[in-house]
């Protein structure tokens, strides 16, 4: 037989134990805590009684030593310290002003455990808070895509990342796939990042650079990711009236009629350059030098990119970095090792690099080898940017931002999960991102702030339950014990004043 048992201390608290009575002899099987007052003896009860039997809240035990009525009832519990920082973020960031709280539960969700829309009715229930119907969420869904929600978002985004008339953001472009057989006119098999054949969606994402949304767009699963750059770019400067911008993108966006289209409009980029062409760009230091750099050193060059009356000089930034010196031989060896096998036709040929089929077989094309040995810890980008108002230090620097980027897209997938999207149209798929877009930026506004991932914030935060208890007629309200590691996360957060300060 397993029970609730009390007693008192000698420092004149209550001790609230489990107890197993096995034979006639008692053993402890848990200390739950020892209580100083009413409300904290009750809600150890409550604690008690459900790890004995799960979910079963009403307690008919004696009345606490201080009282002589009826016993305790908890009438209800809440995760009410982390709803009250969601919504706090929720609010400076200015998303309020959609001034509907229906969305808002819908984007706080997902923060706490992304799933969809139907299931994130039992995530409130579980947190406490109030959950409309899932038909109520549907509407909330209808209102993002008639309403417009995604504008009114990405305008107080740009107001929290303050954004001015001349900003540097970040872009990149990933893609969602659906697990359907066949396409319409928005999920399309396209070029998968994930090496997947099924109907996708591209998704591009504007950051400031430190990681913080600021656009999103979907578009057709087949759309070349150079052509979905300029639309986001427009969309923004038109949104936000941003005049001066400098793009940062990766590589995949590096065409010279894409970079001719964005300059023509307006905008100033700084794009990663093909590698391949660095030997003729610094043929000049080659020869001078050889193949010797510095760590960190940073070379310019000038380019003609384009062909006929689309041709344009561009300047081109390199930087040496020993570290990545040392990345790209490991991984030149391991290609001339496979090459190798392949030219002693002990290991069948693929898609090998530093091979060449000749007229007597396979051989290794050590020449093609020497050459990605001399590019060997360069990297390149390309700008149209004087020198005079960004030097190659911060060109590169800007570059490596891009990385902020990545991680937004990483968190998005993963800690908020845009996928699996379980919606079939295009405007509930696109409210769907809209969602997504409204996390994403709750979320790193909180990350910023304390100064850990959401993933242990919403951990460090949830287990802190409010509870209400009735004891002998009276409502009570317990605050929860604050651990030291959610004081720590509430400490740093504006505005948030943890229970018991």
């Amino acid at each position: 037989m397993v029970f609730v048992r009390k007693v008192k201390t000698a420092s004149g608290a209550t001790a609230v134990q489990i107890v197993e009575k096995r034979h006639g002899v008692r053993r402890i099987v848990a200390h739950v805590g020892s209580a100083h007052d009413d409300a904290e003896l009750a809600v150890l009860i409550a604690s008690a009684r459900d790890r004995i039997h799960a979910g079963q809240q009403a307690l008919d035990l004696d009345a606490p030593a201080t009282g002589g009525a009826a016993g305790a009832v908890v009438t209800g519990s809440a995760s009410e310290v982390l709803w009250n920082v969601l919504c706090d973020a929720y609010r400076r960031l200015g998303f309020d002003q959609l001034a509907d709280e229906v969305f808002r539960a819908l984007v706080l969700a997902r923060i706490v455990e992304p799933t969809s829309t139907s299931a994130a009715v039992g995530v409130l229930d579980e947190l406490g808070v109030v959950a409309p119907h899932r038909n109520t969420f549907t509407a909330a869904l209808r209102r993002c895509s008639d309403k417009d929600y995604r504008a009114v978002l990405a305008a107080a985004c740009t107001v929290a990342s303050r954004v001015g008339a001349a900003s540097l953001v970040l872009y990149d472009v990933t893609t969602l796939h659906f697990e359907v057989e066949h396409e319409d006119t928005l999920r399309k098999v396209g070029m998968s990042k994930e090496r997947r054949v099924d109907p996708q969606i591209q998704v591009g994402l504007l950051v400031d650079p430190s990681g913080f949304p600021l656009e999103v767009r979907c578009f057709e699963g087949n759309k070349a990711e150079t052509t979905t750059l300029l639309p986001v770019l427009e969309d923004f400067r038109k949104r936000h009236d941003v005049k001066d911008m400098v793009v940062v993108a990766d590589a995949g966006m590096l065409s010279a009629s894409n970079l001719n289209a964005l300059e023509d409009n307006g905008f100033s980029f700084i794009v990663g350059s093909r590698i391949s062409k660095a030997p003729y760009d610094l043929a000049a230091h080659v020869e001078r030098h050889g193949n010797a750099f510095d760590d960190g050193q940073v070379l310019e060059s000038r380019r003609d990119m384009g062909t006929g009356k689309a041709k344009r000089s561009r300047r081109v930034v390199y930087q040496y970095r020993f570290a990545r010196h040392k990345h790209d031989d490991r991984a030149i060896n391991a290609m001339v090792d496979r090459a190798e096998k392949v030219a002693a036709g002990t290991r069948p040929l693929k898609k090998d690099r530093f091979v060449r089929i000749a007229s007597t077989g396979t051989e290794v094309d050590w020449g093609l080898v020497e050459r990605a040995r001399q590019l060997a810890g360069l990297k390149g980008y390309v700008t149209n940017l004087a020198e005079s108002t960004m030097d190659g230090h911060k060109v590169v620097a800007a570059y490596h931002d891009l990385w902020q980027v990545e991680a937004s897209f990483r968190m998005a997938k993963s800690d908020l999960r845009a996928r699996p999207i379980f919606h079939r149209e295009r405007d509930a798929i696109e409210a769907h991102l809209t969602v997504v877009f409204a996390a994403l930026a709750v979320s790193r506004h909180l990350q910023d702030a304390a100064g850990v991932t959401i993933k242990k914030l919403v951990t460090a935060l949830r287990p802190l339950r409010t509870v209400r208890v009735d004891v002998g007629g009276h409502p009570i309200t317990a605050a929860p014990q604050i651990t030291s590691g959610a004081r720590a996360i509430l400490d740093r957060l504006p505005t948030i004043t943890a229970p018991g300060h």
